[in-house]
């Protein structure tokens, strides 16, 4: 049976995802999130004209010629508006942020001027609006300043503030729980014994699940034993997981016993093995509302797949509008030789030129096993199946790895 293609087994992890339900939250714990509808300004910023220096509001005929003299009849902070209104010749001392009063329209900053009492002298002319921020510069009541579908910056939070919202309504966060199966893991700072290794897929698996805004689950490491693998599965959807993500034993060896356990549970199997390279023997299917993603074992294959499929998954099922990762332009660093029937997504390093050509360096060494290039990648570099040989220098397309 031909292997499916990474866009059509991508297609089918996110068939039927929907966004999740919503919730409010208080702007506090709003950063990451996203946004499950239009946010609208509840308020004109500036609500009315207000100064943008320290100096004399002012009437702009009055200071068209220069020097000249006004009386000075008041003062303005921000916060305590002058009630009084300016007329000819009259000007009131004005700080940052305070309301223009009435029959001003233009702010004289104060080194410009000199006073005498309570005449002040202004030296250099100023045209109307001069250092004013106008009613409704920033925005007015209204104006949507964050579209849904956004995850929300510090930035974004600080602007729904000054629009005026405590809290805004976003969707929940997908709830992912990772396991792992294998008697030959141990956990890290454990003495492995003779045929085992230390298990690090899930650290990866979970800082890219929460860097896109998941709650993570870690289950631990299960034994090659059926009924445990099935006590996994049934203790993800227990806690109510919306993605289960296994980590090994979805292959079809006799201690490979993911899918054993999957299907005695009743999953609706989408598919099993993609052609790409590394990450072939990745399953996707569904357990009632659970969508499973069962990964390689090997650790760079189970990161670069969490990569291609779970980052698109988590944000469908947050909610946001930008699913598929950016790719990007450059030209390769060293020469490669041509490709087989799979995509390759080959770990390599990023440098810039002069001119700001993105050079990718793929690692001469590609072992799905490898951790040491993995964690100095900058990008994975995308070859299409049966991609020709290429020369360094040549035109590449990659995928900057976002952490």
């Amino acid at each position: 049976m031909a292997l499916l293609s990474v866009a059509e087994a991508l297609a089918r992890v996110l068939e039927g995802a929907r966004p999740l339900p919503a919730e409010h939250v208080p702007l506090t714990q709003a950063e990451g999130r996203v946004l499950a509808e239009d946010l609208a300004a509840r308020r004109t910023q500036p609500p009315e004209d207000v100064s943008a220096m320290d100096g004399y509001a002012v009437r702009a005929a009055d200071v068209a010629s220069v020097p000249t003299r006004l009386k000075l009849i008041g003062e303005v902070a921000a916060g305590r508006p002058f009630a009084g209104k300016l007329g000819a010749g009259e000007a009131a001392r004005i700080f940052t942020g305070g309301v223009l009063p009435q029959g001003s329209d233009t702010v004289v900053i104060q080194e410009n001027t000199a006073r005498e009492g309570d005449v002040v002298i202004v030296s250099e002319p100023a045209s109307r609006a001069r250092n004013v921020r106008a009613a409704g510069l920033d925005f007015r009541k209204g104006h949507v300043g964050l579209r849904a579908g956004r995850r929300l910056t510090g930035r974004d939070v600080a602007l729904a503030a000054a629009m005026n919202h405590a809290e805004v309504k976003v969707a929940r966060r997908p709830k992912i729980a990772i396991v792992a199966t294998g008697d030959e893991l141990v956990p890290p700072g454990t003495e492995p014994g003779p045929g085992q290794i230390v298990y690090s897929n899930v650290f990866a698996l979970a800082a890219v699940a929460r860097r896109e805004g998941a709650e993570v689950i870690d289950l631990g490491i299960l034994p090659d034993r059926l009924e445990e693998t099935i006590a996994g599965v049934r203790r993800a959807r227990e806690l109510g997981a919306d993605v289960l993500l296994t980590a090994g034993g979805a292959s079809v060896g006799d201690y490979d016993l993911v899918q054993p356990a999957l299907a005695a549970e009743g999953l609706a199997l989408s598919f099993w093995k993609v052609a790409v390279r590394p990450g072939k023997p990745l399953l996707s299917g569904t357990l009632g509302p659970m969508r499973v993603l069962g990964l390689p074992g090997n650790p760079v294959s189970a990161y670069v797949c969490s990569v291609l499929f779970l980052v698109p998954l988590i944000r469908l099922l947050s909610g946001r509008s930008d699913i598929a990762a950016p790719t990007s332009s450059g030209v390769l660093g060293r020469d490669l030789k041509a490709n087989d029937e799979r995509a390759d997504y080959m770990r390599a390093t990023l440098a810039l030129r002069d001119d700001g050509t993105a050079v990718a360096t793929p690692f001469p060494v590609q072992d799905s096993s490898m951790l040491v290039p993995l964690a100095a990648a900058d990008c994975l570099v995308i070859r299409e199946p049966h991609a020709p040989a290429a020369k360094a220098g040549s035109p590449c397309v990659f995928l900057a790895l976002e952490d």
